[in-house]
């Protein structure tokens, strides 16, 4: 009789704990998708680009490795870190980006407006090496689901010279994007600051 009711035991036991085991929710992160929708045929020259949605795009964190030479915003180096975006609504979005290079330490503060139905944008940068300024820019795109974000600074004034900064943001794939940087020294031609990739990053999908 003891055997028999220990059996049962593990038996009553078994029951209670499968339904738990099989209600667990699925841990696999959802992955980001192209924002250009799939029209089931080949596009034409008059289909409408959709707008760049700049929050389901950046939103979230990017590792990066930027390689840079010689200008007056320092000697030649590298940083590599991370920038995390976060909307603050759907026109205003905020950007730090931590990151270590030769001098240590470089934080980046960045103050995004996004006016989606103009196509128009804006940033302001706050660099912990000592320099701020303000770009404007503009926002395009294609059918073939790549969107492309030109940035031109004002000019401001860092180690005695007076510097325009243009960036150009290729959004590439939903999973990453290249900037390609140019700085304009006292009116001088604008020559590459580097052309770094950011990557989005996530959870290991096989980690439960």
């Amino acid at each position: 009789m003891r055997i028999i009711f220990v059996a049962k035991f593990i038996v009553v036991a078994s029951m209670l704990t499968a339904p738990q085991a099989q209600s667990q929710p699925n841990q696999t992160p959802t992955l980001p998708t192209s924002q250009i929708p799939d029209l089931g045929r080949p596009t034409e020259p008059d289909d409408v680009v959709p707008f760049l949605d700049f929050g389901k795009y950046f939103s979230g964190e990017w590792s990066f490795t930027w390689d840079f030479p010689d200008s007056a915003l320092g000697p030649a180096g590298n940083l590599t870190g991370k920038t995390t975006f976060k909307s603050i609504n759907e026109k205003f979005f905020e950007a730090v980006t931590e990151a270590t290079g030769a001098e240590g330490l470089v934080t980046i503060h960045e103050t995004i407006s996004y006016l989606k139905d103009n196509k128009a944008i804006s940033r302001t940068v706050n660099d912990s090496r000592g320099f701020s300024y303000t770009q404007i820019g503009t926002v395009g795109g294609d059918m073939g689901g790549q969107f492309a974000i030109y940035y031109e600074s004002a000019p401001f004034t860092y180690n005695d010279r007076t510097l325009r900064i243009r960036s150009a943001v290729r959004l590439l794939s939903p999973f990453n994007h290249r900037v390609k940087t140019t700085i304009s020294e006292d009116g001088g031609p604008y020559l590459n600051h580097g052309n770094p990739w950011w990557k989005k990053t996530y959870p290991d999908p096989t980690v439960q």
